[in-house]
């Protein structure tokens, strides 16, 4: 029998119109309890801030919170966004978590700032990195984790070593290069910047260097999906995705609103052209229609790991559309990976 793709949560923590940043917390911890018992390998939260309706601005404490409420699956950074911290309170947080819960703490990292510019430079107090800095940053934080770094002036504790995965995140070919260079896993964002995922997946495989972590390249690829019991529902709970996602096209953080009939009412043809560009790897419907697609992607991208958002007003429809996808997920059978799984 073939091996069946592991598949994994990104969650954002997104604030529900009529409802405040307690209840979205509430919310992805009861998701992640119930991922553990649907078969999901790891749940990871993404670093944002300065928009009001994305309650995830501290990650390693939202991770804290998942973790302690939680007894098996990951917990990891989807990502942390190292240039906006110093790589040694990374690995100082991080080291903190991966003692309380080993063995189940994920580090992913991004070198993009997860905001606007001018939060950007309040956040490094005026401090731009530029991009030779990232790969420096990376080798520092690894060198803090590392054993071999006991005689050092600075040294990083209780991360000192301890293993804890790291997985270097992109949207374009600049981290599928250097993750390929350092024989880094790899996790494209393919939900909202579908453009250079082919073209990124491949180069990751082609020019992946064998490390003693990662002897094998190892792709997640994160995708939207909305799934109910006929396309019509489906479609209809995806109208609270699409209207949170308007909100990226006009520049501004709207809440997780109720589902509405109509979409054509409240964008416009260029507006959904844009977002249907943006969200091309989003997969709406039921698991049999969706199934082809799913498979398709899996296979031309070479992907490893399926990582999954859904966003949905209504949580007992989110948990509905995240038990569907599992089963759809295990029904999929992708050609044989050799490569190292966490």
């Amino acid at each position: 029998m073939k091996k069946k793709i592991p598949y994994s949560i990104l969650d954002l923590a997104i604030i529900r119109e009529g409802y405040d940043a307690k209840d979205a917390y509430h919310r992805s911890i009861d998701l992640a309890r119930k991922a553990e018992s649907m078969g999901y390998r790891r749940f990871w939260v993404a670093e944002h801030h300065n928009m009001a309706y994305v309650a995830s601005s501290s990650p390693t404490l939202l991770m804290g919170y998942l973790a302690q409420g939680t007894e098996h699956i990951r917990i990891g950074s989807g990502g942390i966004m190292l240039p906006n911290h110093s790589p040694l309170m990374v690995a100082e947080q991080i080291g903190f978590l991966e003692t309380l819960y080993p063995g189940r703490i994920d580090l992913g990292l991004g070198r993009a700032p997860g905001t606007d510019q001018r939060t950007a430079a309040a956040l490094r107090r005026g401090r731009m990195e530029s991009v030779q800095e990232f790969p420096n940053d990376l080798e520092d934080l690894k060198t803090y984790f590392s054993d071999d770094n006991w005689d050092s002036p600075v040294r990083a504790f209780p991360a000192e070593g301890l293993h804890v995965p790291i997985y270097l995140l992109g949207s374009s070919m600049s981290s599928a290069v250097l993750a390929a260079e350092k024989g880094l896993p790899y996790a494209f964002a393919s939900h909202f910047a579908p453009t250079y995922f082919m073209h990124a997946a491949s180069h990751y495989r082609t020019h992946h260097t064998p490390s003693t972590e990662n002897p094998k390249p190892y792709f997640l690829a994160c995708v939207n999906m909305i799934l109910a019991e006929t396309e019509e529902r489906a479609h209809y709970l995806a109208t609270s995705f699409y209207q949170m996602a308007l909100g990226i096209i006009r520049g501004r953080s709207y809440p997780l609103k109720k589902p509405v009939a109509d979409m054509d009412a409240i964008w416009s043809e260029q507006e959904k052209a844009a977002i249907q560009t943006m969200m091309a790897y989003t997969f709406v419907g039921t698991p049999d229609t969706v199934k082809p697609a799913l498979e398709k992607f899996v296979s031309q991208g070479g992907v490893d790991e399926l990582m999954i958002t859904t966003n949905l007003y209504d949580h007992e429809e989110r948990l509905s559309s995240y038990e569907m996808a599992s089963v759809l997920i295990q029904s999929i059978q992708p050609k044989e990976s050799k490569s190292v799984v966490y």
